[in-house]
């Protein structure tokens, strides 16, 4: 059995302010926060007795982390202050020249909204030691860790220990934790330190200290700091997490280029995915890629007799996105019409191979297969697109439909509607009997339809389904009115509300895309975050 090392951080109060790169809140808080902040602890306890631990730990391979399950990942309460801006060194300039320049001038909003902790919460980071370390490691760890007073922001008061041991906790003592771990296709991007970090940590800080020389005729002038540059960034998941799989955002543009082109998701929505289907489906494409016609087939059109032995091959989704937008004077968030695309995967494709493609896709033109006419310019979107990120790749543990799911088989076989509709001598509680089945029937087909959709059993069984036909969305029109393909018009379509949970009953945060039923791979059945 391995050695581990883990070092734990256990809150002192019930908030945490870290923030990722692009500002939005990150837990677990990433393997290179805490590196950074074990430097800061050998900076104030004497650097050069610890450079040999930190530049071992760097070197080790990123570690699994265990943490609290937070309250509410994204916070609805918080506040607005404001404070001087960043701008010290240019006053200090200022003053320098002799001239007058208040810094209280200077002041910037700054939203203060922190991750809700649980009481006493922990994050612990294990790492597998690929070797015997020296002796005197572990007691330099823990040097380092027992001397970290706050993780996070300085608010964010922490004690910290460490250890060596043989096995990894399933959870920590006395808090409902989740193991995340590195692996592609995770949730949460975390940074992480790699060899050269705590060199690259010191070469910025030297270059902090040196920010304002003086030049040869005495006077100062500013020179700006270099970020950090030297980490890696992986996705962490955990092991309920289904793997995100990659995906390319695009904006379907007017031919010109003038402006978005729309189309209608209720009559239109269908026509646009196989539009889409079409364009990644052409010879030029495949032989770009070096695809051959049963790749094709398979990947693109879905038509294989791998289907018969393997139930979920490699597939292309092809996903019209309605535009979610806040309308009217209260600003809800009205579905409205299609004007972007998302094209991923169901079932493992090499990334390198998935941008090929969508490297490919960006600037083709969809063809409407009516007339043979353009009908609108593909346009690659970034993967940030506020838009598409806010609702369709969310982090969430509500989701409800845009499109309706199609049933993924009969909901009625043993036809107990029709039982009900001629059979007027039935008590009141046969009928209540029947209807019972049939709602059974149509949660576990719904719950088949995740399962198909690659979520585990234990995600599929705790999940609390409901289903109608009108939509839980502004926007959305009635389930039935949906344009299908021929082979799917014998089911039934339902508009369906998922709020996930775990074995326990809480809320289980869920990451989009999720797109579930018949009709997944052309986008109907497709959810939006609900928060």
């Amino acid at each position: 059995m391995p050695t581990l090392l883990q070092i734990s951080v256990r809150f002192l109060l019930d908030e945490f302010d870290g923030r990722g790169d692009g500002g939005e809140p990150e837990w677990p808080p990433s393997p290179l926060r805490l590196f950074q902040t074990l430097t800061n602890s050998a900076a104030r306890l004497g650097m050069g007795a610890y450079v040999p631990a930190l530049e071992r730990l760097e070197k080790l391979p990123p570690p699994t982390v265990v943490a609290s399950k937070p309250t509410a990942i994204q916070p609805r309460y918080g506040f607005k202050t404001f404070v001087p801006n960043n701008v010290g060194d240019l006053v200090a300039k200022s003053w320098s020249s002799g001239r007058d320049n208040d810094i209280a001038s200077y002041r910037a909003a700054k939203e203060i909204r922190p991750t809700r902790l649980p009481e006493n919460a922990i994050v612990a980071y294990l790492w597998e030691l690929t070797d015997e370390p020296p002796p005197e490691f572990p007691d330099q760890i823990r040097q380092l860790a027992r001397a970290i007073s706050a993780f996070g922001w300085g608010v964010n008061l922490v004690v910290a220990d460490a250890d060596l041991i043989e096995a990894p906790p399933a959870t920590a003592p006395g808090s409902d934790t989740e193991k995340w771990f590195p692996a592609e296709g995770g949730i949460a991007p975390l940074r992480v330190p790699v060899s050269g970090t705590l060199a690259a940590l010191e070469h910025r800080h030297q270059a902090f200290l040196a920010r304002l020389p003086t030049a040869p005729d005495g006077s100062q002038f500013f020179r700006p700091v270099p970020p950090l540059e030297r980490f890696r960034v992986l996705t962490y998941r955990r092991a309920s997490d289904p793997i995100r799989p990659p995906f390319a955002i695009f904006a379907l543009r007017q031919l010109d280029d003038s402006g978005f082109r729309a189309f209608d998701p209720v009559r239109r929505g269908l026509h646009v995915a196989a539009m889409l289907r079409h364009v990644a489906g052409g010879a030029d494409i495949a032989r770009s890629l070096g695809w051959n016609d049963a790749q094709i087939a398979r990947l693109v059109h879905g038509h294989t007799e791998e289907a018969s032995t393997n139930p979920s091959p490699t597939r292309l989704l092809f996903l019209p996105l309605p535009s979610i937008e806040p309308r009217g004077e209260g600003r809800a968030h009205v579905v409205g019409a299609i004007r972007r695309v998302l094209v991923t995967t169901h079932g493992p494709m090499p990334r390198d191979e998935f941008q090929r493609l969508a490297q490919r896709l960006d600037g083709l033109e969809l063809i409407d297969e009516k007339d043979g006419k353009p009908a609108a310019l593909l346009s690659r979107l970034p993967d940030s697109d506020k838009l598409t990120k806010e609702n369709y790749l969310a982090t969430s543990s509500t989701w409800a439909t845009v499109t309706p799911v199609i049933l993924p088989g009969y909901d009625d076989p043993r036809k107990l509607r029709q039982r009900l509709r001629e059979n007027s001598g039935l008590t009141a509680e046969e009928k209540n009997a029947l209807v019972a089945k049939l709602d059974q029937r149509i949660d576990q087909l719904l719950r088949k339809a995740l399962r198909q959709a690659g979520y585990s059993d234990s995600i599929a069984h705790h999940a609390a389904i409901e289903w109608r036909g009108s939509g839980y969305l502004p926007g959305t029109d009635i389930a039935s009115h949906y344009m299908t393909g021929d082979q799917h018009r014998r089911y039934r379509k339902l508009h369906v509300r998922i709020q996930f949970r775990d074995e326990h009953g809480q809320p289980l945060p869920m990451s989009g895309p999720l797109c579930i039923g018949g009709g997944k791979f052309s986008g109907t059945g497709l959810f939006a975050a609900v928060t």
